[in-house]
């Protein structure tokens, strides 16, 4: 009996990393300006080799390096649940763990960051930084 409750976990873990979206549209559930990010999952992974761990992290934002495609993970807003962005004087004094609180300063600086590093030294730069680059009108 224990075996094929193993075996079905197995299976089901199987089918269920087998659904993760190649496309996944990244809405936030509040309002906001610009639309919503259409976030290339399969492409991120499959060709540019990212490991899950440089994006989905822990609380204290370390890498959850065990992850494998498929594995459940939290939507982003799940922790960073402040709608929208901080910036300017209502950011000063803040730290940087209290403005990745705000949704939109988590998600800037995880995508941001990690185009910023993957451009270093290439020209034309193929990643992009600029909001309408991945944000279509909205």
């Amino acid at each position: 009996m224990f075996v094929v409750a193993v075996l079905s976990l197995m299976i089901a873990a199987g089918i269920y990393a087998a659904t993760v979206p190649d496309v996944i549209e990244m809405l936030a559930p509040y309002e906001h300006t610009k639309g919503p990010v259409t976030f290339t999952h399969k492409k991120h992974v499959d060709d540019y080799k990212i490991a899950c761990g440089d994006c989905h992290h822990d609380d204290k934002g370390q890498p959850l390096t065990a992850l494998k495609t498929g594995d459940p993970v939290k939507k982003c807003f799940d922790c960073h649940s402040k709608p929208g962005e901080i910036k300017g004087k209502e950011a000063k004094g803040l730290s940087d763990k209290d403005k990745r609180a705000y949704h939109a300063n988590a998600v800037h600086d995880n995508c941001i960051d990690c185009h910023k590093k993957f451009n270093k030294g290439k020209d034309p730069k193929p990643a992009p930084q600029v909001c309408k680059d991945c944000h279509p009108k909205g």
